[in-house]
């Protein structure tokens, strides 16, 4: 005798607003869309749009991952709002904002959270003669 399992359909989550999270390196861009508490939603980067070695670093390839990061956060999870924090001196900064603009999700707040060195490294040791 076979039982059947009935399976309750998953509701689909809705979040208006969130944080889009930009990391701009040198050789890479990643972009990652999470709700208010921090869970992350969806995530791309240039590398994962197929560009490869040096063009994974520049602005284009940072717009291209971030509209198709939107593109699933607004048609799985209706995004309209944003905070944005970037992260890093990478070419892709102001392309990743600028895509979003073009998705038409509002962006509330820009916030710069790159690392800025305090106290730097320990010192050598004293030389001994």
């Amino acid at each position: 005798m076979v039982d059947t399992v009935i399976k309750k359909k998953k509701s689909k989550k809705i979040v208006n607003s969130g944080q889009v999270h930009v990391l701009a390196t040198f050789n890479n861009t990643i972009i990652t869309f999470s709700d208010e508490s921090g869970n992350v939603l969806a995530t791309s980067s240039a590398g994962a749009c197929g560009f490869h070695g040096s063009k994974k670093g520049t602005a284009y390839a940072a717009q291209v991952a971030a509209e198709k990061a939107g593109q699933i956060v607004k048609q799985q999870y209706g995004f309209s709002k944003s905070d944005v924090y970037i992260k890093g001196i990478g070419l892709g900064r102001d392309a990743a904002v600028r895509a979003l603009n073009t998705l038409d999700i509002a962006v509330d707040s820009i916030t710069d959270v790159t690392g800025i060195p305090h106290g730097g490294v320990r010192p050598k040791k004293a030389r001994r003669v």
